[in-house]
């Protein structure tokens, strides 16, 4: 049985759309007939239909057939998406009670309340989150914020939705931006450590793809350990680094090469670049 009634609607069925629909059905919080999907190639949304979930190619389909409705297009395709679904929209009753879950990095609620604000002229219940691709391994890290009108139980809904796919959590809109930086493209430089860990294992002998599985595997440790025991990064680290010993050398190394530094660095400047999507 799904844990949720509404109908979910997925404007735009890409890769972070698809992570967080399969995810849903997955986890048992809806089922496929209660996903409903759209994107302008009805071809490139085949995986969807192998889940179960309906496919169109008209988003005004999605708008007016399901409850909760997923943005999920890139943040420049906003403004032509909602121009589309202005031009076609019948003013219902229900619209009231529809509920807008933007993944846009860098739009603010008040972009996109002023985009959308054709279809309800109250005023629409809308939640901005940062959801990261990690939620198709049920490990996602996602923030999310609500304006004015969201109620707690939508905020309870989409806290379902999200923490069923990891770890979800309710921040200030201020902060979104810097936790795209962390959450959002993580994921991204975590990758880049863990090829570079296992280029390093390579050149020492180790196979591909052992020392991709071997440095993958010690990351995912090393961040259960994190989490699970509490304690600051920097005291497990010198729990690892005995006196004289191999891992030290190692670290002493990182530091000469500004690892940290780095990023921080990287940290920073896609929190910036998140922010200036939204002013496109």
């Amino acid at each position: 049985m799904a844990k949720l009634d509404e109908r979910i609607g997925f404007i735009g069925g890409g890769n972070m759309a698809f992570s967080i629909g399969s995810g849903l059905i997955r986890g048992g919080i809806v089922k496929p007939s209660q996903v409903m999907v759209s994107g302008p190639h009805i071809e490139n949304l085949s995986r969807w239909r192998e889940l179960g979930a309906t496919t169109t190619d008209d988003n005004c389909e999605v708008l007016e057939h399901t409850d909760i409705i997923f943005i999920c297009v890139k943040p420049h395709i906003l403004g032509p998406c909602a121009a589309q679904l202005k031009e076609k929209h019948v003013p219902s009753a229900k619209d009231a009670s529809k509920l807008f879950v933007s993944v846009l990095a860098g739009t603010t609620l008040e972009a996109l309340e002023e985009k959308f604000a054709f279809i309800e002229s109250s005023g629409l219940k809308i939640i901005r989150t940062m959801p990261n691709t990690s939620m198709q391994v049920g490990e996602g890290c996602t923030v999310y914020t609500g304006n004015s009108r969201v109620l707690h139980q939508d905020l309870e809904k989409v806290h379902l939705m999200l923490n069923s796919l990891g770890l979800a959590l309710q921040v200030p809109e201020s902060m979104i931006d810097a936790c795209t930086g962390i959450a959002g493209c993580g994921p991204a430089f975590v990758y880049t450590i863990i090829e570079a860990l296992a280029d390093g294992g390579v050149k020492q002998g180790v196979p591909r793809q052992m020392a991709i599985q071997f440095a993958a595997q010690t990351l995912l440790g090393a961040a259960k350990t994190v989490l699970l025991t509490g304690k600051h990064p920097a005291v497990l680290r010198d729990e690892v680094c005995s006196p004289g010993g191999a891992t030290i050398v190692g670290v002493h190394e990182l530091e000469k090469g500004n690892l940290r530094a780095t990023l921080i660095n990287a940290v920073e400047k896609s929190s910036q670049r998140s922010a200036e999507l939204g002013k496109k």
